[in-house]
């Protein structure tokens, strides 16, 4: 059954190695490029033009391997799997409608503030209605209406506050990633190795699942997961897909991902968390896309309380650049700190496991 897991991130990583530079050829030839904001560090200004929109590219990747897979393998979708998945191409919608109109339409904000909102809203509600349906023999939804950490706790916050909870990390996720997405590779390596994680988790999930009870040395530990595999196979589906981009985004990029990519991302991100049960460990797990969130909402209300601003410039990795660090210098020391939430959070989450043994 792990064959799925290996299929999925390598057919992921083959097709957007090989389909992103016919994707770069298409957008050129279309003049699809990105729009550079003028108060930014100057070194930006050279990239302007470069292809936009190349969330394309990897969210039909993740597609193809995710199904592709299935083929292979002759294993069924699941309803976690899919939800997932449907969630990161709804985000994803929007992000590519936004991306749309900003650059094709030459409207410079895109879709307009109300618009976006009810796309993302859309799609969230969609996601967290449906992630509470389809039980499986054990009674599992994808989704619980308990919080979450390495588990679900006692908490139980109801169906309604749920929807609240699902749309509030939906979207925080999908505006945390595409705030992250400033500098060349810097949100596309940060998201491979929260992926990676997420395989991991999926797969240990499974191995300690509820529904294998029977043989498990403590039955107590086990995992109240739906479907604990496919949603590794997702996630190595999208690592793998977000590596092969990374071929392409990284330091000088040949594309950027655009918000069709990052807001496809941070749904992705979401709904692995919301459907793993591991919710509030995931602002742990990509804990870069959280320290840069709160660089913006700190530089934000210490203006508008005090009228300065606590970096020369938010997001907090174009601060860095204007205190003379080199792009590539910030990106890699940003990965090195995503590196440190993911290690952190996984032995958090063997952790909570071990305690229970």
């Amino acid at each position: 059954m792990m064959n799925q897991i290996l299929f999925s991130g390598v057919i992921g990583m083959f097709l957007t190695l090989i389909g992103t530079p016919l994707l770069i050829k298409l957008l050129a030839r279309k003049g699809y490029g990105q729009y550079i904001r003028d108060d930014g560090p100057r070194e930006h200004h050279a990239k302007r033009g470069t292809p936009t929109m190349g969330g394309i590219a990897f969210i039909l990747a993740t597609f193809a391997a995710y199904f592709l897979s299935k083929v292979i393998t002759g294993k069924p979708p699941t309803f976690s799997g899919l939800l997932v998945l449907g969630l990161m191409g709804g985000m994803g919608l929007v992000g590519f409608l936004d991306d749309y109109i900003k650059i094709v339409k030459r409207r410079s904000l895109g879709l307009r503030a109300k618009a976006k909102m009810a796309g993302q809203l859309t799609v969230g509600i969609a996601f967290a209605v449906l992630s509470l349906q389809f039980k499986d023999s054990l009674g599992n939804t994808p989704a619980s209406t308990k919080l979450s950490f390495v588990q679900d706790f006692g908490w139980t916050i109801g169906p309604v506050l749920f929807v609240v909870w699902a749309l509030f990390m939906i979207l925080a996720m999908s505006n945390g990633v595409n705030l992250t997405d400033g500098l060349d590779g810097l949100a596309t390596g940060a998201s491979v190795l929260v992926f990676g994680a997420y395989t991991f988790i999926g797969v240990w999930q499974f191995q300690e699942s509820c529904a294998n009870a029977v043989t498990l040395t403590n039955p107590a530990a086990c995992y109240e997961v739906r479907d604990p595999l496919d949603l590794a196979v997702v996630a190595s589906a999208l690592m793998g897909a977000c590596l092969g981009f990374l071929w392409w985004n990284t330091s000088p990029a040949k594309i950027f991902m655009g918000d069709t990519g990052s807001l496809a991302l941070g749904g992705a991100l979401a709904g692995l968390a919301i459907c793993s049960r591991t919710e509030l460990l995931l602002a742990l797990l990509g804990g870069l896309f959280v320290l840069i969130t709160m660089s913006v909402v700190i530089q934000v209300g210490s203006f508008k309380l005090t009228g300065k601003r606590v970096f020369r410039m938010a997001p907090l990795q174009h601060h860095f650049e204007l205190k003379g660090w080199s792009e590539v210098l910030v990106v890699v020391r940003f990965w090195i700190i995503q590196g440190i939430c993911v290690i952190v959070g996984l032995g958090i989450f063997y952790a909570g496991w071990a305690a229970d043994k």
